[in-house]
C-alpha cells in the first residue's frame, strides 16, 4: 500500500536513485525496436498502448497479465472504466461529459501508481498528440519513463479483426478512420519526438504471432 501523501491533494515525485537515473539517461535516446525473440525489458513507469480499436492491445494486456508479467492493477482501460461508470446507460456513456469523467479517472489511476513508483499500463487508443501529451504531462510530474508500444496490424487485418469482435459500439468506418489517424500520427519517429523514452512495435496476426507470444517478448521491471 503507498503511503505517500503529498500537500494540497496532489500526488509528488518520487525520488530518483542513481541507478534509475542511469537507465532513464539510456531511455532517453529514444530506441525503437520491433520485439525479436528475446524478452524486451520495459523500465518501471508509464507504458502508452498507441493502436487503433481491434488492433490487439486488450488480447496483449490480457497475455501480459494471464502470464504473470504485469499486475491486474497495473492495466488502467478507459473502456473498462466506462463499463463501470456507465454500463447501465450506454446512451450516456457517449457524451462529451462522460469522456471527459471517464479519461478524469483514468488520469487519477495512473497517477495513484506512478506516485507510488508503480508501473501503469494506459490502454485507450492515444493515436492522437494531443491523448499523448495529456499522458506524457502526468509521466513527466513523476519523472516516470515513458515507454510506448505501437500496434500497427494493417487495414486489412485490422477490420478482419474487427469483425471477428463483434462490437457495435465501434463501426469498421470508425475503425478506418482511427486507422488513418494512427498512420499520419502514430509512427516511431512521432512517438519519440514527442518525448517517449522507448517505442516498440507489437506483432500480431500479420506476423504469425499469437497474443501470447507478444506477450512473452516483453518483461516488465
Amino acid at each position: 500500500m503507498c503511503e505517500l501523501k503529498p500537500p494540497d491533494g496532489e500526488p509528488a515525485p518520487l525520488p530518483l536513485s542513481p541507478a534509475r537515473t542511469a537507465r532513464e539517461d539510456r531511455l532517453r535516446l529514444g530506441r525503437h525496436t520491433s520485439a525479436g525473440p528475446g524478452p524486451t525489458l520495459v523500465p518501471t513507469g508509464l507504458v502508452v498502448l498507441v493502436g487503433p480499436p481491434a488492433s490487439g492491445k486488450t488480447s496483449f494486456v490480457r497475455a501480459l497479465i494471464a502470464h504473470g508479467r504485469i499486475d491486474e492493477d497495473a492495466v488502467v482501460s478507459s473502456d473498462e472504466i466506462r463499463a463501470e461508470l456507465y454500463g447501465a446507460s450506454p446512451a450516456e456513456a457517449e457524451t462529451d461529459a462522460a469522456d471527459a469523467r471517464v479519461f478524469g479517472e483514468r488520469d487519477r489511476r495512473i497517477i495513484a501508481r506512478l506516485a507510488c513508483g508503480r508501473t501503469a499500463v494506459a490502454e485507450s487508443t492515444n493515436v492522437t498528440p494531443p491523448s499523448r501529451a495529456r499522458l506524457l504531462a502526468i509521466a513527466g510530474r513523476f519523472d516516470a519513463p515513458v515507454t510506448m508500444l505501437r500496434f500497427d496490424p494493417g487495414l486489412g487485418t485490422l477490420l478482419q479483426q474487427h469483425a471477428g469482435r463483434g462490437r457495435t459500439d465501434v463501426t469498421a468506418a470508425g475503425v478506418r478512420a482511427f486507422a488513418e489517424v494512427m498512420a499520419r500520427h502514430g509512427g516511431a519517429g512521432q512517438l519519440r519526438s514527442e518525448g517517449a523514452h522507448a517505442v516498440h512495435d507489437v506483432p500480431g496476426r500479420r506476423q504469425g504471432v499469437t497474443p501470447a507470444e507478444a506477450a512473452a517478448r516483453f518483461s516488465f521491471a
